[in-house]
């Protein structure tokens, strides 16, 4: 009985990894950036509790590719929508982040309730 107690016991501890889901830092957010730089819905399970809005995992249903943006400091606003900045988040995608690019000389960021 002890044996067959401490295996479950140890399954459970090494199984542990494959299922916990990495929460996302809270300075970086996730967009869907479709082939022409244009933003798509994304669709996110968001974390229970005490941090409202914080993203656990987010995915791109309709396609596009997934990269992560910051999050717009306090006071900060994201960039208005332009040709501009869709040849910046097309660019920018590649290599899977927006987090420092810029359009304008603005920085890329978005905004934590934002749901595209």
């Amino acid at each position: 009985m002890r044996h067959s107690t401490l295996a479950l016991v140890l399954a459970t501890l090494t199984a542990a990894p494959a299922w916990a889901q990495p929460t996302a830092p809270s300075d970086r957010t996730i967009q869907c950036i479709s082939s022409g730089g244009q933003l798509i819905p994304k669709s996110c399970d968001v974390a229970d509790g005490r941090l409202p809005g914080r993203e656990r995992m987010c995915t791109c249903p309709l396609g596009g590719v997934r990269v992560e943006v910051a999050v717009c400091a306090g006071g900060q606003i994201p960039p208005g929508e332009s040709k501009a900045l869709n040849v910046a988040r097309r660019t920018g995608a590649r290599d899977g982040t927006l987090v420092g690019d810029t359009v304008k000389g603005k920085p890329i960021c978005a905004t934590v309730g934002e749901q595209r």
